[in-house]
């Protein structure tokens, strides 16, 4: 009879605002889902989950200086991942997909299950 091994790890990591706890998300999912997401690509979704839409030229806009890219490139990576399903288009508008966009203004708990076979 085979037995099963369960191993349980608790680990927590402080962030220190909502857009770091939201990228460091975004990066677990990348890596569990094997999604090869690019830092920036993971920054765009990050930012976007939190301000609720990457539709709104002033959105567009702080992200291009916070993170020092430009329209072209976020054009890009809304198209990927909008392939992917990460981003859906919502009314008209670009938002993260609702199954993937916990609230960040409050801790984040997540369960991984690693399945054998």
């Amino acid at each position: 009879m085979e037995t099963t091994t369960y191993i349980k790890q608790n680990l927590k990591v402080l962030h220190k605002d909502q857009f770091q706890l939201a990228e460091k998300y975004y990066s677990i999912l990348s890596a569990v889902n094997s999604l090869k997401l690019t830092e920036r690509e993971i920054q765009l979704i990050a930012f976007t989950a939190i301000k609720g839409n990457i539709s709104y030229a002033n959105n567009r806009e702080e992200f291009c200086k916070k993170h020092s890219t430009s329209g072209a490139t976020i054009n890009n990576i809304i198209h990927k991942l909008k392939k992917v399903g990460v981003f859906i288009k919502d009314g008209g508008k670009i938002k993260v997909n609702p199954v993937i966009n916990p609230s960040f203004q409050k801790d984040v708990i997540l369960e991984i299950k690693l399945l054998h076979g």
